[in-house]
């Protein structure tokens, strides 16, 4: 008897891609009562089970919804405290019934269920509501191995077939993990968002600040508020720096008609009295001498594997993009085939990758097809290893090469090109250069000068975005050699200050302190965008800053971490719906976080946005909403749950606590937060 197995994807682009490889591409389409949703029929010989009869479908992103129940939805039904352990319910809302019934329809004959959803932990939660819907129709499919999923970073050939092949479990733990986060984003955002729009809503109407009719919402979210604190901080570290004066010593000598310009040792001293002094014994002694000539070798590291955090910092430095923009086109080159699964936070390639078959293929190109088969003809060189390894996804790649005419629009090729690029460097080999060091003791006080020939660039001829250059040779100096300088003088200058933060600022604090995860931070600056807490504006532009890394010609590379999160993800069509959580059908940039084009861009905060953050640290509590330790601990309670040392209710029960406890004292303090909207609203104060 031929076995039936229905396979589920999370997208129907990747139903359509697994069932073409699945098939050869002789399948049979069939319509759903949803437009949109497909079923692929064909047959499979599937090594665990033989040969099988297969049907390949998909849902789009999450399937259930989790909500209170009705007599807790509306705002005014109670008070909001009461939402910390109000009764929830897990449903499949109106527009995903179709996608439902599919399921149960396909799944009432079938022996297998074959998950082809994500492989992390959104996908995983999915791949659970996916069984949970194909169970109500098929119990049979309880008994052990009649449920797997399928383990895949890229939808090229080869892979999905391996995959195929190689069925595993569902990871329950991650699944779970996911579970705890959407019920306490929906309780803990729900009750504060409710709290402090009824309080400070009400407070700013009667104000005259808000018309009477209008309807506004000030939210909170665990993860948006600790993002506006980096924000509302860095406002405020610029907006109160004080410039403080500093004196410096500066030495120049013209020898063989080169001048070199000597950099003193201590940089500079905010103490004008002790410079004069040491400046007059410079003088005094008149002459220079030569103690130490030295010529090394120096490298500029290649960059390391890319992840996805580094991906978002990196498009809006060089790409001119907005991190939701990025990560967007990102998926979409995902599902089109053409790169490998960009939610990753691994930034080390498993030693059994064929890296070389990889950069074979990007031989085609017209434009770095002649540095891939440098590679290609001896030039490869294995990637560095960076720290983490989420054991789940490789570093983004590219898998197939694509013409640029066949990619849509130019961003999607900027996004295709960098991650072409970083590959092809990764592969590559450090740049290489040699330093001569000058330095010379001039009275009391210790001068330095360098010169940097770059003799290979190796990996710059490919990757454009890291500068490294040779600089102006230094004459012939020998030490013990005494010289007059040419001149030497005291100069004076002041402290300047931070610039506002930019988004890839911003990202590296929110990763830093555990903020969100790497597929969440776009959407966390996308909705204090939205919310109307910050704004942006074009960075005014300076000369970028240099990417990676130098280092003395035989040292070992200090290892650099671009990521350590965890938590869930929402991306894709209707990823997490329901309060607090993420995604709508098409997943695009949308709002005032869309698409941003131009210059680097910088954040300010909006004039609610500082009154509330201002307002919470007036509270004193140690435990402050805008900042991110609470988040933090919550994320570190996630990944005790995937990594099977706790429970989800054990998590849940304890954040709840947590933050019911802050609640409450928060609520106490609502005059001080009062107080601040009246100091930093414009029109509350004057309307009191």
């Amino acid at each position: 008897m031929v076995t039936k197995v229905l396979c589920v994807a999370e997208k129907p682009s990747i139903a359509r891609a697994v069932a073409g490889h699945l098939s050869g591409g002789s399948h049979r389409v069939s319509n759903t009562r949803t437009p949109w949703l497909k079923n692929y029929n064909f047959s499979y010989n599937f090594p665990t089970w033989g040969p099988c009869e297969v049907v390949m479908t998909s849902v789009a992103g999450h399937l259930q919804s989790t909500d209170f129940t009705p007599n807790f939805r509306p705002w005014k039904s109670c008070d909001p405290e009461h939402l910390f352990d109000a009764p929830i319910v897990t449903y499949v809302d109106e527009e995903r019934k179709g996608i439902a019934a599919n399921i149960e329809t396909q799944a009432r004959g079938v022996s297998i269920l074959f998950i082809w959803t994500d492989c992390d932990r959104e996908g995983e939660h999915i791949g659970s509501e996916i069984r949970d819907v194909a169970l109500s129709t098929n119990a049979r499919l309880r008994q052990p191995g009649k449920i797997v999923r399928a383990r895949f970073s890229n939808i090229e050939r080869a892979h999905i077939l391996q995959a195929a092949r190689n069925p595993i479990p569902l990871d329950e733990n991650q699944a779970n993990a996911v579970a705890a986060r959407i019920e306490l984003d929906l309780r803990i955002g729900a009750s504060f968002t409710r709290w402090q729009t009824i309080e400070i809503v009400e407070y700013l109407k009667g104000r005259g600040v808000f018309a009477q009719d209008e309807r506004k919402v000030i939210s909170y979210g665990s993860c948006q508020f600790p993002t506006l604190g980096f924000v509302v901080d860095r406002y405020f570290m610029v907006k109160n720096f004080v410039p403080e004066p500093y004196w410096a010593i500066k030495v120049t000598h013209i020898k063989e008609d080169i001048t070199v310009n000597f950099r003193w040792s201590r940089i500079n001293l905010f103490d004008r009295m002790a410079v004069i002094i040491l400046f007059e014994r410079c003088l005094t002694a008149k002459y220079a001498k030569v103690i130490k000539v030295q010529t090394k070798p120096a490298s500029k590291w290649k960059p390391l594997p890319l992840t996805t955090v580094e991906l978002q910092k990196m498009g809006s430095r060089f790409l001119r993009m907005d991190s939701q923009r990025v990560m967007k086109i990102a998926e979409d080159l995902y599902t089109k085939g053409w790169i490998s699964y960009p939610r990753t936070e691994t930034d080390q390639f498993d030693k059994g990758m064929d890296l070389r078959a990889l950069v074979q293929k990007q031989t085609q190109s017209p434009i770095w097809g002649p540095f891939a088969q440098n590679l290609v003809n001896g030039g490869f060189n294995q990637p560095r290893q960076g720290r983490n390894n989420d054991k789940a996804h490789p570093p983004i790649h590219p898998v197939n090469f694509v013409l640029p005419s066949a990619l849509g629009g130019q961003d999607e090729r900027k996004v295709y090109e960098f991650v072409v690029r970083r590959f092809l460097a990764c592969c590559s080999e450090d740049a290489k250069g040699s330093r001569d060091e000058v330095s010379i003791l001039y009275g009391s006080e210790i001068f330095n000068a360098s010169g940097l020939s770059v003799l290979a660039r190796n990996y710059l001829d490919v990757y454009p975005y890291d500068k490294w250059t040779s600089t102006q040779q230094l004459p012939q100096f020998q030490v013990g050699e005494t010289f007059e300088p040419t001149e030497a003088r005291m100069t004076e200058g002041k402290t300047s200050p931070p610039g506002f933060l930019t988004e890839p600022d911003l990202i590296a604090l929110m990763d830093a302190n555990g903020i969100g995860t790497d597929a969440t931070m776009a959407e966390h600056i996308a909705k204090i965008k939205e919310r109307e807490y910050v704004m942006t504006r074009p960075k005014a532009q300076r000369a970028p800053a240099e990417e990676g890394d130098e280092r003395e010609e035989g040292e070992a590379p200090a290892v650099e971490s671009d990521d350590e999160r965890g938590g869930g993800r929402g991306r894709g069509r209707g990823r997490g719906r329901g309060r607090g959580a993420r995604g709508g059908r098409g997943g695009g940039a949308g709002g005032r976080g869309g698409g941003q084009q131009g210059g680097v861009q910088e954040f300010i905060p909006t004039t609610l946005g500082v009154a509330l953050v201002k307002g919470y640290e007036d509270m004193g509590f140690e435990m402050n909403l805008s900042k991110p330790f609470l988040r933090k601990e919550m994320e570190n309670k996630m990944r005790a749950i995937c990594a099977g040392t706790t429970t989800k209710g054990d998590v849940i029960h304890e954040s709840l606590d947590m933050y019911r406890d802050v609640y409450i004292r928060t609520r106490r303090g609502i005059n001080i937060l009062k107080a601040s909207v009246d100091k930093y609203v414009p029109g509350a104060r004057a309307n009191r």
